[in-house]
């Protein structure tokens, strides 16, 4: 069980640069514990101001309930407290809670609540969504803002009245306008973090909007670039920032791009080029091709 309050949790997250781990995989597609610590390990070495275990990048989507407790439990004890653990949390009303309170069984620090599954909701009955994970638990809570899960300032505004413990805002969506409202409106109620896919490509313009963190999923295979990165992003050093976005990110961007699902498969692939790898991706993700493949590679050579 965290001894963390919410309040400490969203404190320490919106100190640094979060990674989001992958979830290792043997290749006939069960979790890879020790693989998994192995990696966690190796991130720590370069210092995350928290990470998300069994998050998107960790295809939470794939787990069932008793792999996500078991995922979220060896993070936890990994880390031994010298980070944050954020656990993912989602699918409908009745399961998220079943899952942010497995989360917190396990010793997560906070949650990050991903959209109910396929359902475009009318506001109101996402707020009600949002509202009873809230307070299915005690942990602090991240609502992330994307596809069919979309709130205005106003009805957050609502939800932070009522929900003491939603003490974070994830940005999926990309919507300036929206971002700028958001923040005019709530300030430092909220901890702010970039959550849009390669979250680096969008990290300087969002900093200007309050957001002071974004979780890097280029952190698996590269760490110290996405430290570099997010240290430049922090000092305002645009002509190094752009160097990289035109270096390295951008070209990695217009890979990912090539097929749905990439955001998570070019991690992995990432870590295989790097010689730390992860196992495959389970369905209904597929892995980058042989030649896909050796475009990375050649990319992140460039880079190591």
């Amino acid at each position: 069980m965290s001894g963390m309050s919410p309040a400490e949790f969203a404190k320490q997250i919106g100190a640094g640069l979060l990674s989001f781990p992958v979830t290792h995989f043997t290749n006939d597609f069960m979790f890879d514990e020790p693989g998994y610590r192995g990696h966690i390990d190796w991130l720590l070495e370069h210092q995350p101001a928290g990470l998300f275990a069994a998050g998107g990048t960790g295809e939470y989507f794939s787990l069932t309930l008793e792999e996500y407790s078991t995922v979220v439990a060896a993070a936890v004890e990994q880390t031994d407290r010298r980070v944050p653990v954020v656990a993912g949390c989602g699918y409908g009303t009745a399961m998220a809670k079943q899952f942010a309170q497995a989360g917190e069984a396990a010793g997560a620090d906070g949650l990050l609540l991903f959209p109910p599954y396929l359902i475009n909701a009318d506001p109101a009955g996402l707020a009600a969504h949002v509202e009873a994970v809230c307070a299915a638990t005690k942990l602090g809570v991240i609502f992330y803002n994307r596809d069919n899960a979309i709130l205005n300032e106003v009805w957050l505004e609502r939800l932070c009245d009522r929900c003491p413990n939603l003490v974070g805002f994830k940005d999926g969506l990309g919507d300036i306008e929206l971002m700028t409202r958001i923040y005019t409106r709530m300030g430092e109620r909220l901890t702010y973090i970039g959550g849009l896919p390669t979250a680096e490509t969008f990290a300087l313009p969002y900093l200007e909007m309050g957001v002071t963190t974004y979780s890097s999923a280029i952190f698996n295979f590269l760490p110290q670039f996405a430290q570099s990165f997010y240290a430049a992003v922090r000092r305002r050093d645009h002509a190094m920032v752009f160097q990289e976005l035109r270096d390295f990110v951008l070209p990695y961007i217009d890979i990912r791009n090539r097929h749905k699902g990439y955001a998570v498969s070019i991690v992995k692939a990432g870590m295989r080029a790097v010689g730390r790898p992860a196992g495959p991706v389970r369905t209904p993700l597929t892995d980058l091709d042989a030649g896909e493949m050796d475009a990375l590679s050649k990319l992140i050579a460039g880079r190591s």
